[in-house]
């Protein structure tokens, strides 16, 4: 039934992609008729003179924040649903599991205190130190939450909450140490989250990040959906799962590290968009992947389009958008996935 469907929903996915892409182009403090947008894209990225300023805002301020909206909600989607696969459970996503947190205070930490790093690797620096904090938090939630080899919601909820407070508070005193008023307003950016520094040049590793963890994720989609009915069956099978568990966690991470260094830290995308693709394609990584990599795209434009246009001219950073949503959708799954188990863990 999910074969069937699967075209048909990245269909629509992806015209709904198209639809909010040019609703995020036309909507801003500056407001623009769809068509007038449509010929500035027809005009290209060099317009003419009857483009004007239509023709700066949609090429040099809207497009590249677009782009990387899509390129982000479509990689921790993508986290997400292979995070939920590895450790087995639905609630998992990079937010609430360490992972973003993880990733903003490495990448916080060079900024503010690593001078010399960013010296030494030029742009390089951010991202690999995203990547590490975001390891070594995925690491440590897991070896928490994993017990008698057993993970249960609750061990895996809580694990994920002790790792982002310490993590938090380490975002914190770095922020207490920061001497500048430029680092201050930086690390509240990872904090929150945002999308208002996208820039052309910086769009082609996360993109390349999300191209090639996708890429590499969906030739693995069949262990995927061994590992999801059962780590027992799974060896059965001939899958060393503790190998390819382990090298999946340096994917994800890599890519979520990547994403953050570049977003800051956007929650909850890695939790709703594969919950809602599970129940529309099902559980098959082979669709559910491409379905949660479009769907996710959808949801964090979309979200940005709020976040530009809800208090303008003030503007509300992205992941106090998807938290807003995210958060009662978190506690309701909670609900349902504590009822499930009985006992809470």
């Amino acid at each position: 039934m999910s074969r069937r469907r699967t075209p048909v929903v990245l269909v629509l996915l992806a015209a709904a992609l198209v639809a909010s892409a040019v609703a995020g182009l036309a909507l801003g403090a500056v407001r623009m008729a769809p068509g007038q947008v449509i010929d500035v894209l027809l005009a290209g990225p060099e317009p003419g003179p009857g483009a004007g300023a239509a023709g700066a805002i949609v090429w040099d301020v809207r497009m590249p924040r677009l782009l990387l909206g899509a390129v982000v909600g479509a990689g921790l989607a993508v986290a997400g649903t292979v995070l939920q696969a590895l450790v087995r459970n639905q609630l998992a996503d990079p937010f609430l599991l360490g992972a973003s947190s993880g990733a903003s205070a490495g990448a916080v930490l060079v900024i503010v205190l690593g001078a010399g790093a960013l010296d030494f690797a030029g742009g390089a620096a951010v991202p690999v130190a995203a990547f590490a904090g975001s390891m070594g938090a995925l690491v440590a939630v897991y070896a928490m939450a994993r017990r008698g080899g057993t993970m249960t919601t609750g061990r895996l909820i809580l694990a994920g909450v002790a790792v982002q407070y310490v993590l938090s508070a380490l975002t914190s005193l770095v922020l207490v140490l920061a001497a500048h008023p430029d680092q201050i307003r930086t690390v509240l950016f990872w904090t929150l989250g945002g999308l208002g520094g996208a820039r052309w040049d910086e769009l082609a590793l996360p993109s390349i990040a999300l191209l090639l963890g996708t890429g590499l994720l969906l030739a693995l989609a069949r262990p995927l959906d061994l590992l999801l009915a059962g780590e027992e069956g799974a060896h059965t099978l001939g899958l060393d799962t503790a190998r390819f568990r382990a090298a999946v966690f340096v994917l994800a991470s890599l890519v979520i590290g990547v994403l953050v260094a570049y977003s800051g830290a956007i929650g909850f995308v890695g939790l709703m968009v594969p919950h809602a693709a599970r129940m529309v394609v099902g559980a098959g990584h082979r669709a559910l992947l491409p379905v949660a990599a479009l769907g996710g795209a959808v949801f964090l434009t979309l979200a940005d389009l709020v976040a530009r246009t809800a208090a303008a001219p003030e503007e509300i950073p992205v992941g106090v958008v998807t938290a807003l949503v995210g958060g009662p959708f978190f506690l309701w799954m909670l609900r349902r996935a504590t009822r499930t188990e009985g006992v809470a863990g």
